[in-house]
């Protein structure tokens, strides 16, 4: 398969050597320089992938990945000059899938792209479709739906959930989850997690009244409540 990547920066050079670097590994490549040019890109040609730029005219990148989110689960790698942990909290809560700090390697970015890509589209010969409780998931086609209404979840929710849903019962520690939603070479902070799975619950857990279905396990980490658990 033949990924197509959506670069998106205002800066042209970055673009073209952008551009050129995925064109050398055999993807196939989109480009934008501003937000508005991006969002109608993203809606007519479905990108795998989106690299995007922070500081954006017209729409800038953060508010551009609030919109993607809205409307897919398609990935997105920020590159940003800002690098501090709140600029990072920031967008991994509105789903930015990696980061990569600005002056950075042409390299380091293919190989990111490479383990977001395997990480978001990797086939794995399991079933298609997960049930638990009033949950239905679609593996293959990153589909949610709960007591019958879709869902929308971000690629790491989505991973999160699929990785509960598949393992019942079990207690995953923080430093597990990290690795199985954003890979073993990850080199972010742990703590990003919760952002993750605090936005996970928000959308699953509809009734308040009853408990998480994602419980925390003091201490140790977190579980999924079995099915005969959850009231």
């Amino acid at each position: 398969m033949k990924y197509k990547i959506l670069v998106v920066d205002d800066d042209k050079k970055t673009v073209d050597l952008i551009r050129l670097s995925l064109k050398n590994e055999h993807f196939e490549t989109l480009e934008a320089y501003d937000g508005i040019e991006a969002l109608a890109l993203t809606r007519s040609e479905a990108p795998d992938l989106i690299i995007l730029d922070w500081m954006l005219p017209h729409v800038g990148g953060l508010d551009l990945c609030r919109i993607v989110r809205l409307e897919s689960t398609i990935p997105v790698i920020m590159l940003t000059a800002k690098a501090t942990e709140d600029d990072k909290l920031l967008g991994l809560n509105l789903g930015v899938d990696d980061y990569l700090t600005k002056p950075f390697s042409l390299r380091e970015l293919v190989a990111r792209v490479r383990v977001v890509l395997r990480r978001t589209y990797r086939s794995e010969e399991r079933p298609a479709t997960l049930h638990f409780s009033d949950l239905v998931i679609n593996v293959q086609r990153h589909e949610v739906w709960l007591s019958g209404k879709a869902i929308r979840l971000t690629p790491k929710e989505f991973k999160l959930l699929e990785t509960f849903v598949r393992n019942p019962g079990r207690i995953f520690s923080r430093e597990e989850l990290v690795e199985r939603v954003c890979g073993s070479n990850y080199d972010g902070f742990d703590r990003a997690i919760d952002f993750h799975l605090g936005n996970l619950r928000k959308k699953i857990d509809t009734h308040s009244e009853q408990p998480s279905y994602i419980q925390t396990v003091h201490g140790v980490g977190y579980t999924l409540r079995r099915a005969n658990d959850v009231a």
